[in-house]
């Protein structure tokens, strides 16, 4: 009994180990190709290494950074990186701010890829769990995925009024459109293309989220979660939710669950 628990303890560590090393493996379907979109605004602290580690996984066809209208530099670095002629980088720049929503639709109308996946531009979010992220996609089981901060994987413990926030626009989800997330504000999205190519979206800021996932829902398609690891900002490190994001997720969430 006790060689079997090692042997299982052995395994499941080496998985791990696995899931968290660069230049990860596509062994499920390597044939289909994949968009990475990140959404940047204001982001020059991070936006160079959130790329370098994208980069590094190895598996992203494309990554289509938009730059919001960034004022902090940011633009300064996207300028030299385009310079290096990273062949599998393109980079977009808005003339001004618009929001989160607006540059994710930009991004989504030049990525040509096979698979869209958003990525944000700190370092919330961890591209090495890619793998885990598109496998359900690749498999055949699922056309979109979720990557869930609260399905057991480790996380930096996050605002406690973030946290009921998400439980309540999620909870919020479920009843309006019939499902069970347990995290419909997760920046983790992955989108087989022809889910979300021709669907018209409105939101320009933060509001995307729900708007997106009202409107993947009221087509039919079931979203398929995966738990991912999550290292939340503090307040004073960079963008996070605001009070007033709150209500207007909620009003789009009812709004588009009677409208197109």
């Amino acid at each position: 009994m006790i060689t079997q628990l090692v042997n299982v303890f052995t395994e499941g560590m080496t998985n791990m180990h696995t899931l968290h090393e660069p230049h990860a493996s596509r062994t499920v379907n390597p044939n289909l190709t994949l968009s990475v979109v990140i959404p940047c605004y204001n982001e020059a602290e991070t936006i160079e290494e959130v790329l370098g580690r994208v980069e590094d996984v190895g598996i992203a066809n494309e990554i289509v950074i938009v730059d919001d209208g960034s004022t902090d530099g940011t633009r300064d670095i996207l300028k030299r990186i385009e310079g290096e002629k990273r062949p599998n980088v393109r980079i977009i720049y808005h003339d001004r701010n618009q929001g989160k929503g607006a540059a994710i639709v930009t991004g989504f109308a030049a990525a040509t890829c096979d698979i869209f996946l958003i990525q944000d531009a700190d370092f919330e979010y961890d591209p090495r769990e890619y793998p885990v992220l598109l496998k359900p996609i690749e498999e055949g089981i699922a056309t979109v995925v979720y990557g869930s901060r609260f399905l057991g994987g480790p996380r930096k413990a996050m605002n406690f009024w973030n946290m009921v926030a998400n439980r309540v626009l999620t909870l919020t989800t479920n009843i309006l459109y019939n499902a069970i997330l347990s995290d419909m504000e997760t920046c983790y999205k992955v989108f087989r293309a022809e889910v979300v190519q021709d669907m018209q979206i409105r939101s320009r800021r933060f509001e995307f989220e729900p708007e997106i996932t009202a409107k993947v829902l009221k087509k039919g398609i079931r979203i398929y979660e995966v738990p991912i690891s999550y290292n939340g900002r503090e307040w004073d490190e960079g963008k996070k939710l605001q009070w007033t994001d709150g209500p207007i997720a909620l009003w789009t969430l009812f709004k588009y669950r009677f409208v197109d």
